[in-house]
């Protein structure tokens, strides 16, 4: 039976086991965020109280020691949340409450302050909430009688809020005056959140049959936030002050709406006209959607097929959102081969999922003959199985991912059908989790230390996300925070990727351009030269891990001293050539030295090349070069291979499209699909200023493709190049799936 509080009262006594775990999930998912959304308006009145210049001397004291509270936010979450976890075991007895010999022990002057601070705010939240708190500690008593355990403290209560609190902050080193303001937003917040909170439960408790049914309270009431009586003052005589509001929250109100996401709210506020729009695309959304399944119902009545097996007819209920969350985490927990399997075979995954929710079902007594999933279930089903879809074939993910992204099936299933939003809404905490997870699987396989701990960390994620997730948003909140902060120290080193591939490709390039400057005027010594030694100290140059710029561009001089003198050999003009070549002596011997000769080699190579170009008697060979001549690297012919089809020259495009192609700018992201059908995102990371070819990156920052305007014509005329992909995989994912609902629905 459901204990969710929006279930049918039932005369009976619903599982006191059940009954718990739900008051649990509901304080979880109406205070984890804390202590974390404190630290933002903390900081906010900081800066007012320093404008203000208030006389006060330790403002820098109190913005360093929050900066630290702030780089420690998430394990400062994770502990508070912790916290409140204990205090529900502690209530189910699952610790000795009492026994032994009790320590006594002297506390620091920190200790002794927190403790202070905490009895001040724990009498004020008392007084504040004395009704609805005598109302649930009765309830929650007679929960106790039915555990058949001694009554506990109450696990939400003041007391043990306050508790959490101070134990989540008591190894931090934070001066009393910014104590005082983190406890008086800490009072603020609760007063914003506990009227509500115990509203909820009691009505919950009331409604599972541990005392009368809980009538509703006068919204004005729930705002104030407990007794219309009570003080309103802050603790300890502080008061509210800091320019802390009592706004916030989230947006909408309710399963199967843009509405209220079942975890706290991730950012700002959202305006009324940000709902209207979301609310908008999701209609649009979703009309697509059934009209894509009217077309296939059409489709199955016409061949005789189905995407569900036959069920006799007769009328079946439709199941409810909870009992379908049950089922969901039910199996959870469970190995993902199915769901991996049918990632493999486009279109196979929603199938998969129903099936999988309906054996749940039948395992848990529901007859799937009997019930039905409602519309709303249909879509979340169907686009979680869509999105999915479009991440796989459109993104460069390996098979090692494939179990990964199968494990995550479950949960975002039980996202979409408590907080569609997800699906429209760009800072939904499990839609940032996913662009990471995608970020780092990408392309991802495993060949250096770095990629390998990517993987398993991104591996490692899935599987807490699986374990922990129980409809409450935090842990992807949490989730994410902890990957992209491994993604940050990764995306510096794509960035040096990046650029080494920008630099090494414009080194080739102005060799190919100092070979063609100096065609047919070259002597066989200075072509030599040119083609060996000084390509290789070019591209050695570019290739050093931070490499230095000035030592590439006297490399890069150096080639066009040789050319020049070369000229002034041929014009004999020998005194400026002399001084020429003292004056390169240097260089060209640090040249040859980096190709691996030693002192003696170089000074050899060096007299060579003097000799050829100092004795005026000796004939000229004048060698023609051209830049076509530049041997390419292995990786660029193979990515030749792998992307484009016919030489340079020949490749037939689009005028139109090679003219649309010229316009692209470095930072502007592509899809590009290769011979083979796989598909990548790329990013255009660098334009040639010689060829005005384009340098074509993947989201880790390698090489993919060098090509020219008319290359990626060709490409798109071919329908393998599509420009304006989105940045985030998210977000291209369901542009893809809206691509393929319009498609559907105009051929229906």
């Amino acid at each position: 039976m459901s204990g969710y509080p929006h279930g049918v009262a039932q005369a009976t006594r619903t599982d006191p086991l059940r009954v718990l775990e739900e008051i649990k999930r509901l304080s979880l998912e109406v205070l984890g965020g804390l202590p974390g959304t404190l630290y933002g308006p903390v900081e906010d009145a900081l800066k007012v109280a320093s404008l203000k210049g208030d006389g006060k001397s330790n403002h820098y004291e109190e913005q360093a020691a929050l900066w630290v509270l702030r780089q420690h936010q998430a394990s400062h979450v994770m502990k508070y949340r912790q916290q409140i976890a204990q205090a529900f075991d502690d209530f189910r007895a699952l610790r000795i409450r009492s026994g032994g010999d009790v320590t006594l022990r002297l506390l620091d002057e920190q200790q002794l302050e927190y403790e202070l601070a905490s009895g001040r705010l724990n009498e004020s939240l008392v007084a504040r909430f004395a009704r609805p708190l005598d109302t649930l500690q009765s309830r929650l008593q007679a929960l106790s009688e039915s555990l058949r355990v001694p009554a506990g403290l109450n696990p939400i209560g003041p007391e043990r809020l306050v508790t959490a609190f101070s134990q989540t902050l008591q190894d931090a080193q934070v001066p009393d005056t910014l104590r005082g303001r983190l406890f008086r937003h800490y009072e603020t917040e609760l007063i914003r959140l506990l009227g509500d909170l115990y509203a909820r439960v009691n009505a919950l408790l009331g409604s599972s049959g541990y005392g009368a049914p809980v009538a509703p309270r006068p919204p004005e009431e729930l705002r104030r936030g407990g007794d219309a009586g009570a003080p309103a003052g802050g603790y300890g005589g502080y008061g509210a002050q800091d320019g802390f509001g009592a706004g916030g929250g989230g947006y909408g109100a309710g399963p199967g709406m843009v509405g209220e996401p079942t975890g706290r709210s991730s950012g700002p506020p959202m305006s009324q006209q940000d709902i209207a729009a979301m609310a908008q695309e999701l209609a649009q959304l979703r009309s697509q959607l059934h009209a894509w399944r009217d077309s296939i119902s059409r489709g199955d009545v016409a061949t005789g097929g189905g995407h569900a097996p036959e069920r006799p007819v007769m009328q079946r209920r439709e199941m409810r959102v909870d009992e379908i969350l049950n089922v969901a985490s039910l199996l959870q927990a469970e190995p993902p081969d199915a769901f991996a399997r049918a990632l493999a075979v486009t279109g196979r995954l929603g199938e998969t999922i129903r099936d999988h929710l309906q054996d749940g079902a039948r395992r848990l007594g529901l007859n799937p003959d009997q019930a039905c999933f409602s519309p709303e279930e249909e879509d979340a089903i169907d686009l979680v199985a869509m999105l999915f879809d479009s991440l796989f074939r459109h993104n460069a993910l390996q098979d090692r991912a494939r179990r990964l992204y199968a494990r995550l099936v479950l949960p975002y299933v039980k996202v979409a059908l408590t907080d569609n939003a997800v699906f429209v809404k760009r800072e939904h905490p499990a839609r940032r989790l996913l662009d990471a997870i995608t970020e780092a699987c990408e392309g991802n396989d495993g060949e250096t230390p770095q990629d390998r701990e990517l993987l398993d960390r991104a591996t490692e994620i899935s599987q807490r996300i699986v374990a922990d997730y129980n409809e409450d948003l935090a842990v992807f909140e949490l989730a994410h925070a902890e990957l992209d902060a491994v993604l940050a120290q990764q995306r510096r080193r794509f960035e040096l990727q990046e650029q080494r591939a920008a630099k090494a490709t414009y080194g080739r390039e102005r060799l190919g351009a100092a070979r063609a400057q100096a065609e047919s005027t070259l002597t066989q010594a200075v072509a030599d030269f040119l083609a060996m030694p000084w390509r290789h100290h070019v591209v050695q140059t570019l290739l050093r891990e931070n490499s230095d710029q000035r030592r590439h561009a006297e490399a890069i001089a150096l080639g066009d001293a040789l050319v020049m003198a070369d000229r002034l050999a041929g014009e004999g003009r020998g005194r400026e050539l002399a001084d020429q070549l003292l004056a390169l002596q240097p260089a060209i011997i640090d040249c040859l030295a980096s190709s691996g000769l030693d002192d003696s080699a170089a000074q050899h190579g060096m007299a060579g090349l003097v000799r050829a170009l100092a004795t005026p008697d000796t004939p000229r060979r004048h060698v023609p070069v051209s830049p076509e001549s530049m041997p390419e690297d292995d990786a660029g012919e193979a990515e030749r291979r792998l992307w484009l089809v016919g030489d340079a020259d020949g490749v037939r495009h689009d005028p139109l499209l090679a003219e649309r192609m010229s316009t692209l700018e470095v930072g502007d992201w592509l899809r590009l699909t290769n011979v083979e059908g796989e598909s990548t995102a790329v990013k255009v990371a660098w334009l040639s200023p010689l060829t005005s070819r384009y340098l074509l990156v993947n989201r880790r920052g390698l090489r993919v493709l060098v090509a020219s305007a008319e290359e990626l014509a060709a490409l798109a005329g071919a329908g393998r190049l599509t420009i304006g992909a989105e940045r985030t995989a998210f977000d291209e994912a369901m542009r893809q799936v809206k691509r393929h609902l319009d498609r559907a629905s105009a051929t229906r």
